[in-house]
């Protein structure tokens, strides 16, 4: 039976797209078998994609230090469906940050801790200005969640 890896990110400019692109490359690596990829925009995710999901990878921009409002409004409309249903779900997250991204990793870390969520990789900060090694970084990180998903590693 596959698992399923839900890449949920937003992604409003060309290296936020190439953002989200790396991150399922690396999720859909030849390597790993048995994991499907589900890769949606925050507007696009409801409840039953996230309890529907084994584990789960968010990404998102720093904007005004904070996380990009689709991604809040993600939370605003699924905390409260997922609550129950999802307690322990293994999940990681990446920012793309102009700043130091301080301020979106501490608002992604209280909601996930209000869900119980378990998160299973460090934050990837992209932070500064555009560097091409964030596409690798953001891919590998990819490859951990379905490669750790398939290994039944969480």
């Amino acid at each position: 039976m596959s698992k399923r890896l839900l890449i949920l990110a937003h992604a409003p400019s060309d290296n936020t797209l190439a953002l989200r692109a790396a991150a399922a490359r690396g999720a859909r690596c030849g390597d790993v078998e048995g994991v499907e990829v589900d890769v949606r925009g925050p507007f696009d995710t409801m409840p039953e994609h996230v309890r529907g999901c084994d584990a789960l990878l968010l990404g998102t921009t720093e904007n005004l230090g904070y996380m990009a409002g689709a991604v809040k409004d993600f939370f605003d409309r699924c905390y409260y469906p997922c609550m129950d249903a999802t307690e322990a779900l293994p999940f990681a997250f990446y920012v793309r940050a102009g700043h130091d991204g301080t301020g979106t990793r501490r608002a992604i870390d209280s909601i996930t801790g209000g869900l119980r969520w378990k998160a299973v990789h460090e934050p990837l900060v992209c932070r500064g200005a555009w560097n091409e090694n964030f596409l690798a970084q953001t891919e590998e990180l990819g490859l951990f969640m379905a490669a750790g998903l398939e290994a039944g590693i969480f």
